[in-house]
């Protein structure tokens, strides 16, 4: 089923672009919601109609969105999430935190705009900003350990309780083996009287 996009839908096309969908997904979801229409015929007419008469705004729209990305360009977020000893993070780090921390920088972002897989262990991630269809700026995202001095702590104790019973038994092998020197420096030591 052919439709023609009243607004931006992220993941399926930008507004006054024709996307084909599946009938339930038109029928059910996008034409009630105001999201979409048929595109018949006359609707494309419609369409190819306003789209001239719109290509000044529709110039100055991009326009703006490049201007928007240039304000993005050189950003790099690092993000603190909580994270487990195994390096798993306590839920997810998503499209919602890289818009929050934009707004901590001072670059307002509508977090619908932001797609990102969600990041579910520390490393490193890409974020798209959608600002136009043909405007998507790339934000590198680096997801950090906010307790990495708690993990680093943990890890230590760890590699020391596992290094005590080692520790403990070369103590006890020593241990014996003086021992055994003792007692044969015992039985040697008569034999030469």
């Amino acid at each position: 089923m052919e439709i023609i996009l009243k607004e931006d839908i992220i993941g399926l096309g930008f507004k006054n672009d024709i996307v084909n969908v599946k009938s339930g997904y038109g029928r059910n979801y996008l034409i009630p919601q105001g999201k979409g229409v048929i595109a018949s015929p006359m609707a494309k007419k419609i369409l190819a109609e306003n789209l001239k008469q719109q290509a000044h705004k529709l110039a100055a729209q991009k326009a703006a969105a490049e201007e928007k990305a240039a304000q993005l360009a050189g950003v790099a977020l690092e993000i603190a999430a909580k994270v487990s000893v195994t390096g798993q993070l306590y839920g997810s780090v998503g499209a919602a935190q890289v818009a929050e921390e934009l707004a901590k920088l001072g670059k307002e972002v509508d977090r619908k705009i932001v797609t990102m897989k969600d990041a579910k262990k520390v490393g490193d991630y890409v974020a798209l900003v959608h600002f136009h269809k043909e405007v998507i700026v790339e934000i590198p995202v680096k997801v950090v350990a906010e307790n990495a001095a708690e993990l680093k702590a943990a890890a230590e104790a760890e590699a020391a309780l596992k290094a005590a019973p080692v520790a403990e038994a070369a103590e006890e092998v020593a241990e014996e083996e003086v021992a055994a020197e003792e007692a044969a420096a015992e039985e040697e030591a008569p034999a030469a009287e």
